[in-house]
Parts: structure tokens; C-alpha cells; sequence
């Protein structure tokens, strides 16, 4: 692991996606999780013994999202408006987005529609595919 500075993201895998946390002035993890919300853990406690990636941010990215971390009254967790994403690019950004959670409502669509037209779950597949592939293309531009 390269080594996280204050106010850089860190992420480790959590199942099919990708757990994000913002490094705090101490070293600690500020993340927002399903049953404790938005919360300041240890970075090992955030790595949950997975090998844990870092997104250098540039400097005055990270004094932002230092300030506004301090700022911020915590939040409850909601998946669809404020899971470890929202909060992430809420603080290091500005605005609250969750460009994983866009990928999996845009492929499960296709699939849906796939599946609608055709009623074979193999071209259903194929649109989830695609779906995760076009936004995948769409985040990097």
C-alpha cells in the first residue's frame, strides 16, 4: 500500500464493490458503513485485513475535504443517498456522488430491458455487461 497522506481516499474491496474512506489529519478513517453511519475508525479496522488502495489527491483537494470533515455533522447511511461513496466526494468534492452505485443501477436497467425484450437470461446478462461497461467508459471522461 502506498502510503495514504490526510485528506487522501483509501478503498478496499467489500464483496462486488469497492469500500471508500477519507484519511483524517490523525490517521484515522472517516467512512460510513450500514450500521454505525458515518464514523472515524483505525486504518486497520478500515482495512479489515484487505489489502487497502490509495488516491493521492492533489493538495488543495485534500485541505477541502480536511475542512469540511471537520465541519460535518455526521450522517446516517443510506445506500441509494449516502453510502461510503456520497461522503467521500461530498467532502473531497463538494458534491455527493456514488459513481459505483450509477454503474450498478445503469446495468442492472439493461438487464431488465434485455431480459423484458427477449426473456433469455443470457442476452439479460449481456446487457448487464454492457451497462457496466458504458458507465465504466462515462466515469472516465
Amino acid at each position: 500500500m502506498a502510503t495514504p497522506r490526510p485528506g487522501d481516499i483509501v478503498s478496499r474491496r467489500k464483496g462486488v464493490v469497492m469500500h471508500k474512506g477519507l484519511v483524517m489529519a490523525d490517521g484515522t478513517v472517516l467512512h460510513n458503513t450500514p450500521f454505525r453511519g458515518e464514523t472515524r475508525v483505525s486504518m486497520s479496522e478500515f482495512a479489515a485485513g484487505k489489502r487497502v488502495y490509495v488516491e493521492h489527491q492533489e493538495t488543495d483537494v485534500r485541505q477541502r475535504a480536511l475542512r469540511r470533515a471537520e465541519l460535518h455533522d455526521p450522517r446516517g447511511y443510506d445506500l441509494l443517498l449516502n453510502n461510503c461513496e456520497h461522503t467521500v466526494h461530498r467532502l473531497s468534492r463538494g458534491r455527493a456522488e456514488s459513481p459505483q452505485l450509477q454503474s450498478w443501477v445503469a446495468a442492472l436497467g439493461m438487464a431488465g430491458a434485455a431480459f423484458a425484450i427477449t426473456r433469455h437470461p443470457g442476452i439479460a446478462a449481456a446487457g448487464f455487461a454492457l451497462g457496466k461497461k458504458l458507465m465504466s467508459r462515462a466515469r472516465e471522461r
